[in-house]
């Protein structure tokens, strides 16, 4: 009989070792543990460690309560400007409840990136091309609260929200690589404007000190001299005084104070022809001269008259 009790006691240790075996749970250190009993949950979380259950009656589901990295695809829409384009994001999110993560919605990681495309579409439509391009700290804060609405009931706490890239169309790439290459093009333009203008400034500063003292003036055109054999050897350069042009300018005519041409040049008075002196033959006049000697040239030659005939007998 004793060793029948020994047996049936043996046989009990085992039972329940075994049944005892069969409740024990691990739980991970980023993990937390939600317990049903009898398809209740239990209001109590499994902290990480060893966990007892009771067998047949306890149902144990382990939750991760790490952040998750959940890429948002990319959403195509049109933004308050008329704009198309392509945006895609990135959440990060944990559980921060694991007994509302697993009571209140079947698959939190499926539901979280619905709400999130969702979300993205409506923040699209609200911003315009260059919210979406420079501003974006703003964007990423709406579209956090507009996550963060329905997530607190999951049990779910959004950390942070990032849109990634935003994809334009070819036409529009090209349309603003046009006008940012106006944009530089006009602030090159007034840069070189503004050289211009201080530039000028200080070249009348020097024209009025180069006025005061001549021979500054001297030194600056042998010093450009200097410059220009320097840069060009075979050419040979004679610098021509200004006061020499100031001279010639002062000596040419000025027309009169009444605004018309200048006073003409006066003529030299006709010589009167010689008086005819009796029993002398008149001398010819050189027009005469000229029209006998053009005669004779077309008659053939040109006869010379003889001095005798000329001459008066006496």
């Amino acid at each position: 009989m004793a060793m029948v009790a020994v047996d049936v006691i043996l046989g009990v240790l085992g039972v329940g070792a075994i049944w005892v075996a069969t409740g024990v749970r691990v739980v991970q250190q980023f993990e937390r543990g939600v317990v049903f009993r009898f398809g209740r949950v239990r209001s109590g979380v499994k902290q990480p460690g060893l966990t007892l259950l009771l067998p047949v009656a306890d149902r144990l589901r382990k939750v991760n309560v790490q952040i998750v990295t959940m890429p948002v695809p990319a959403q195509e829409g049109i933004t308050r400007d008329n704009v198309t384009v392509r945006v895609d994001a990135v959440v990060y999110f944990r559980v921060e409840d694991p007994v509302l993560a697993t009571v209140q919605v079947q698959n939190y990681t499926f539901a979280m990136s619905q709400v999130a495309q969702t979300s993205l579409r409506s923040i699209i439509g609200k911003s315009e091309l260059d919210d979406l391009l420079t501003n974006r700290e703003p964007l990423n804060q709406g579209l956090e609260l507009m996550l963060d609405s329905p997530s607190v009931g999951w049990g779910i706490h959004i950390d942070r929200v990032e849109i990634k890239d935003v994809a334009l169309p070819e036409s529009m790439k090209r349309s603003m690589s046009r006008q940012a290459e106006a944009e530089r093009e006009r602030r090159a333009r007034i840069i070189t404007a503004d050289g211009e203008f201080q530039a000028s400034r200080k070249l009348s500063e020097a024209a009025t000190i180069m006025s005061d003292a001549p021979a500054a003036l001297q030194l600056r055109l042998l010093q450009t001299v200097v410059e220009v054999a320097a840069e060009k050897n075979s050419t040979l350069v004679l610098p021509f005084p200004v006061e020499l042009l100031r001279f010639l300018d002062g000596m040419t005519p000025k027309p009169d104070g009444n605004g018309g041409a200048p006073a003409p040049v006066a003529q030299p008075a006709p010589v009167p022809a010689a008086a005819e002196v009796p029993g002398v033959a008149p001398v010819p006049s050189v027009p005469e001269l000229e029209a006998e000697a053009d005669a004779e040239l077309e008659a053939g030659g040109l006869l010379f008259p003889d001095p005798e005939e000329t001459l008066p007998e006496d």
